[in-house]
């Protein structure tokens, strides 16, 4: 999916998203995450953040099992709504591991996730999933013409 340049520098220069998944029934959730963006695809670390279950038992882990359709939505807020704006991703998302056969893109996404975040510079996230988002359809809005 080609994605232009405007729209690829406002996904790269935001620090938080929202990513929606859901259950094989559709029941969706919905969390913020931090994630790096190559152009092409999105990043997430499954980083060790305190979380109340294990990596594999997270809710949008085990979402992913069931249904790879996810949606991301990156914003900005403003009580001047003239500022609001917005890219939403849909697309399709599986885990990668830092052994698998994607190992090379896993590292290369640590990479860039710690460069985007210095505080993934002092955690594990080499050793730990991540969830890899390929985008299939985008939707950009912006209340005043950029």
């Amino acid at each position: 999916m080609e994605i232009d340049t405007p729209i690829r520098t406002y996904i790269s220069d935001h620090r938080v998203a929202r990513l929606a998944t859901a259950d094989a029934s559709g029941r969706p959730s919905v969390i913020p995450i931090c994630y790096a963006f190559d152009g092409i695809t999105i990043y997430s670390p499954i980083d060790r953040k305190p979380k109340s279950v294990s990596a594999q038992d997270l809710k949008r882990v085990r979402n992913l099992e069931e249904n790879p359709y996810v949606s991301l939505v990156i914003d900005d807020y403003s009580d001047d709504w003239a500022e609001l704006s917005y890219v939403q991703i849909s697309g399709t998302a599986r885990m990668i591991e830092p052994d698998d056969e994607l190992q090379g893109e896993h590292r290369r996404a640590v990479e860039m996730l710690r460069d985007k975040y210095p505080q993934y510079r002092s955690m594990d996230i080499d050793r730990t999933p991540m969830i890899k988002i390929t985008p299939t359809r985008l939707k950009a809005w912006r209340a005043r013409p950029a």
